[in-house]
C-alpha cells in the first residue's frame, strides 16, 4: 500500500512539473485521459487491499439463543398464575408459569392406590401358589390311594372274590382322581406363572403401575414451568385463566437466554480468503452511534442454503443467475470482548470489520477511518426528526 501511495504521489508530481510548472508539454484531452486511466488503475490497489485485508460487512446482527417454552403436559391445562414479569431477568430454575395441579394430583393419588393394591395382590398370588401346592399334593395322595384300591380289587377279582361292579367302580374312581390331579397341577402351574411374572425382579403389574406413577408425577412436577437458563421473556402475552396445550406443538412464550450471545456478520465469499479464527474485529452498532466495540473472529460458517437440495422426485432445474441479484454470502461468527454482554441485545445491527493482518498497518488505518465514519454517521442517518 505504501508503494502505491508513493507511486501516486510521484506520478502527480511529474504530471504537475511537466504540464504546469515547466510546461514541457501542452495538456491535451489525450494526456488527461491517459493520466486519469493510470490513476484509476492505481486506486484499484486500495479497493482490493481494503476488501481482502480488512473485509467489512454492513450486515452484522447480534444473535442470542431463544428457547420455545412449551408446556410438557398431556392435555389442555388452565394457567393459574404468571410468576414472571416481562423483560425482568430470571435465573435458571426460577418458576415462570403455574398450571392447574388438581387433575394431575388426582391422577397421582389414583395410581398410588392402584399400586398399593397391586403390591397386596402379589402377596395374594404367593398364597395362591401355596394353596395350589396343597391342593395338588392332596390330589396326588387321593390318586395314589384310589390306584391302590383298584389294584386290590383287581387281585380279588382274579381270586374270584370281588364283584365285577366293584372293579368297574374303582376304575372310574381312579379316572376321576387322575382328572382332579391333573387339574390341580394345571392350577398350580398357573398360580406359579402369575406369581413369577416379573421384570427386573419386580412383579409386572407392580412395575407397570410404578412407571405410570412416575409419569403422572412427572406431569405433576411440570405444572410449574421453570426457566431453562438465565435470561428473560419479552412480549409476554400469557395471562392467568387461559388454557394452554390445545396444540401441544406450540409454545406459549419465547425465552431469551443470556449466555453464549454472539455477532453474526455476512461477507461476500471472495472477501474471506484471508480470514481466520482469532483475528481482531471492530464493530459499530447502530444502537450506539459514535462507539466502536472490539471482538474476535470465532468461526466461519462455510455454507448457505444455495447449496442445499431437498429430497424430491423433481429433477433440479438450472438457470443462469440474475446478475442484478447479490451473490450468496457466508456468515462469520464474532465474539465481542466487552465484559458487559447485556449491552448487546438480540437483533442489534451494525457493521463489522475484520483485520486479517492485525489492527496496525496502512490497510487497518484506512478501515478504522471507514468504520468510525460509519459509526459517527449514525448520529445523522437515517434522518427521522
Amino acid at each position: 500500500m505504501i508503494i502505491a501511495i508513493l507511486v501516486l504521489i510521484i506520478a502527480c508530481a511529474i504530471f504537475w512539473l511537466v504540464f504546469f510548472k515547466l510546461r514541457l508539454l501542452r495538456l491535451t484531452p489525450g494526456w488527461g485521459i491517459i493520466f486519469g486511466f493510470f490513476v484509476l488503475h492505481l486506486l484499484l490497489v486500495f479497493v482490493i487491499g481494503l476488501r481482502f485485508m480488512t473485509p467489512n460487512s454492513s450486515n452484522a446482527t447480534v444473535v442470542q439463543h431463544t428457547i420455545q417454552l412449551v408446556p410438557r403436559l398431556p392435555e389442555p391445562t388452565l394457567v393459574t398464575a404468571v410468576l414472571v414479569e416481562e423483560g425482568v431477568p430470571v435465573k435458571k430454575g426460577q418458576p415462570l408459569f403455574q398450571f392447574d395441579r388438581r387433575p394431575y394430583e388426582y391422577k397421582v393419588t389414583q395410581i398410588e392406590a392402584q399400586l398399593a393394591e397391586a403390591k397386596q395382590n402379589v402377596q395374594v398370588l404367593k398364597v395362591d401358589v401355596e394353596a395350589a401346592t396343597y391342593k395338588a399334593t392332596r390330589a396326588s395322595v387321593q390318586l395314589a390311594y384310589d390306584k391302590y384300591q383298584q389294584r386290590t380289587f383287581d387281585k380279588l377279582a382274579r381270586d374270584g372274590v370281588a364283584r365285577e361292579e366293584d372293579i368297574e367302580k374303582w376304575a372310574t374312581t381312579v379316572n376321576a382322581a387322575q382328572a382332579v390331579h391333573d387339574e390341580a397341577l394345571v392350577e398350580l402351574e398357573r398360580a406359579r406363572l402369575k406369581y413369577g411374572s416379573q421384570i427386573g425382579g419386580v412383579n409386572t403389574t407392580v412395575a407397570s403401575l410404578e412407571a405410570q406413577l412416575q409419569q403422572a408425577q412427572y406431569y405433576l412436577d411440570n405444572t410449574t414451568l421453570v426457566a431453562p437458563a438465565d435470561g428473560r421473556i419479552i412480549n409476554l402475552q400469557v395471562r392467568a385463566g387461559m388454557v394452554s396445550g390445545t396444540f401441544r406443538v406450540g409454545g406459549i412464550a419465547a425465552f431469551i437466554a443470556d449466555a453464549d450471545r454472539y455477532l453474526l456478520a455476512t461477507y461476500f465469499q471472495e472477501n474471506l480468503k484471508y480470514v481466520k479464527p482469532g483475528q481482531p474485529v471492530e464493530v459499530a452498532l447502530d444502537l450506539y452511534p459514535g462507539q466502536i466495540f472490539a471482538g474476535k473472529v470465532d468461526s466461519i460458517w462455510r455454507g448457505n442454503g444455495m447449496g442445499q437440495y431437498l429430497p424430491s422426485d423433481d429433477l433440479p432445474k438450472f438457470h443462469q443467475p440474475d446478475p442484478r441479484l447479490g451473490q450468496s454470502q457466508y456468515a462469520v461468527k464474532i465474539i465481542l470482548d466487552d465484559p458487559d454482554q447485556s449491552k448487546f441485545p438480540i437483533g442489534a445491527q451494525g457493521a463489522a470489520a475484520i483485520y486479517t493482518t492485525g489492527e496496525y498497518g496502512a490497510w487497518a488505518a484506512l478501515r478504522k477511518i471507514s468504520i468510525r465514519a460509519h459509526s459517527w454517521f449514525n448520529w445523522l442517518y437515517p434522518i427521522n426528526m
